[in-house]
């Protein structure tokens, strides 16, 4: 399998979990402070959303890499 081929089916594959999706969350320890025994910690939920035309586009790309890229001239 060439690595056009595999770029071609990951690209179409993340764009397939980007419409289904369409965001995904983690979570970021912003500060951390240690007085004496008592730790303390913030941590913030930050969401990432994934645009449509993305999703939309990585399919394409995709596609368009699996049709045309593994010609050989």
């Amino acid at each position: 399998m060439s690595g056009i081929r595999i770029l071609a089916i990951a690209l179409i594959v993340a764009g397939i979990l980007g419409l289904v999706y369409g965001s995904f969350s983690y979570t970021r320890e912003t500060h951390e402070a240690k007085v004496g025994p008592i730790e303390l910690s913030v941590k913030d939920k930050e969401t990432v959303n994934i645009p449509v035309w993305a999703g939309v586009g990585a399919i394409v790309i995709g596609g368009v890499l699996l049709v045309f890229g593994s010609r050989k001239r």
